[in-house]
């Protein structure tokens, strides 16, 4: 499916992060960045594990079913430092992640396999890079040519922490950028 309709959804397969944590994720881009960027709610603000794309309705639960079978608890995560995304033209900043225990790691790779296996889902070429994107660059093009702001240090940056839920987000399009919907969320 390659679009949006009554008959398709976007979806991705997320980690939740505590509250706490997207809080101050949340105020420290406020705090550091202006209007060139749109930044991610509190709410919003996840890791992404698998991005499925535009998929049949019909599928979702399949999807969510499968998903939630491999849902384990992820500990010994922190956050790590800020980088923008893609390197060579960044359209979005993020923070980094610490996987000490290589729990999320795993995660990633056994929700991919899972739905590779059971739901038709083509993995991506490229390696599993664990953030949390917390804004976007509104102008098209992202920052090349221009100067990018100067960041403070992360809240809380190698400060452990556990992830709270697995969820399957459905993804709303809009001019305003994407609205989350949570579809399953397994605690955990």
């Amino acid at each position: 499916m390659t679009g949006a309709g009554a008959t398709g959804a976007r979806l991705f397969v997320a980690l939740e992060l505590p509250e706490a944590v997207r809080t101050a994720l949340a105020g420290w881009a406020r705090a550091g960045l202006d209007g060139r960027f749109r930044l991610t709610a509190a709410g919003d603000l996840h890791v992404t594990l698998c991005f499925l794309g535009w998929r049949p309705v019909d599928e979702i639960e399949a999807i969510a079913h499968l998903a939630a079978g491999v849902a384990r608890p992820v500990h010994e995560l922190a956050l790590g430092q800020p980088v923008w995304l893609p390197s060579r033209h960044p359209r979005v900043l993020a923070v980094g992640l610490a996987d000490a225990g290589g729990q999320l790691s795993e995660m990633a790779r056994a929700v991919v396999e899972e739905l590779a296996a059971h739901a038709g889902h083509v993995p991506e070429k490229r390696p599993f890079r664990p953030h949390v994107s917390v804004a976007r660059v509104r102008a098209r093009g992202g920052l090349a040519g221009r100067a990018r702001p100067s960041l403070g240090a992360v809240p809380g940056a190698g400060e452990g922490f556990a992830a709270s839920a697995l969820t399957l987000q459905r993804s709303h399009l809009s001019r305003e950028g994407a609205r989350y919907e949570p579809v399953m969320r397994v605690q955990l």
